[in-house]
């Protein structure tokens, strides 16, 4: 491939690892360092992505060679304190297993093209899927907030976290009714859409109840999300494209309730 269309190529695709690397990492400016160095290493010897049948393999590959060589750390500089506890708690988990989860639910790469991100053969990537699914299931449980002015997405939404072992706090659905419902209950975890019912924006109603409350893991569900993967501002560590599926619902609940608080939460 030329270079000019390799460049292109990789760009369509960036965005993607972003999401990908950011929710390894449950940081914005942690996994898009990840991605930032694939994109050099890339630079420095294209042969890295040499043997994938197409771009996003190849750039993801590229990618898990870069984050197994660092031991797949999280860089403490840029570690809150719920990062540092979340990251202490992962280390207990089977090895490859959230990456595996993540490429397959919020990616939707076929198990084939998990082995050869991965470098693994297909039936250990199977494997390594539901042993996350397993072990997060399993984990944690906690407070949920439900940002959602469509009534039928909100019930869904809802019914998939209860079914988990959360509790849901309740569902909003302008920006006014988020700042309202978090004032009686405490979220530790925030489920957001982007354009609410009355025309407000779910990002400026979860950045006011991120200052009023601190440190909390969102979740942004956006069609577009590669409007929100530019790694050019402030930008969600988690991100869900619509239309969803269940499983990548529960995928990017159980990553994220990693990097919650764990303060009144049940181990």
């Amino acid at each position: 491939m030329a270079s000019a269309d390799l460049a292109q190529s990789i760009a369509r695709e960036l965005p993607f690892l972003r999401r990908y690397a950011r929710a390894l990492t449950g940081s914005q400016s942690a996994g898009d360092n990840y991605a930032a160095a694939t994109l050099e290493a890339i630079l420095s010897d294209r042969s890295v992505m040499d043997g994938a049948d197409d771009t996003r393999i190849g750039l993801f590959r590229a990618f898990h060679a870069i984050w197994q060589s660092s031991g797949q750390p999280v860089a403490e500089a840029e570690q809150t304190e719920r990062e540092k506890r979340a990251q202490s708690h992962l280390r207990n988990l089977t090895p490859n297993s959230r990456e595996a989860l993540l490429l397959r639910t919020i990616e939707e790469l076929r198990y084939d093209q998990i082995a050869a991100v991965m470098r693994i053969d297909q039936p250990e990537a199977e494997e390594l899927v539901q042993i996350a699914l397993n072990e997060m299931s399993q984990a944690l449980s906690g407070q949920v907030m439900v940002i959602e002015d469509e009534m039928i997405i909100a019930m869904d939404l809802k019914g998939i976290v209860q079914a988990m072992g959360h509790n849901v706090t309740g569902v909003a659905r302008t920006h006014g009714q988020a700042i309202e419902l978090a004032g009686k209950a405490r979220p530790d975890l925030i489920l957001a859409d982007i354009q609410l019912a009355d025309g407000s924006s779910g990002i400026d109603a979860v950045n006011e109840l991120l200052g009023d409350l601190g440190d909390i893991p969102v979740i942004f569900i956006t069609a577009f999300p590669e409007r929100l993967l530019t790694g050019d501002r402030p930008e969600p560590a988690f991100l869900i494209s619509k239309p969803y599926s269940e499983e990548q619902v529960r995928s990017a609940v159980s990553q994220a309730m990693f990097f919650a608080s764990t303060e009144g939460m049940k181990v």
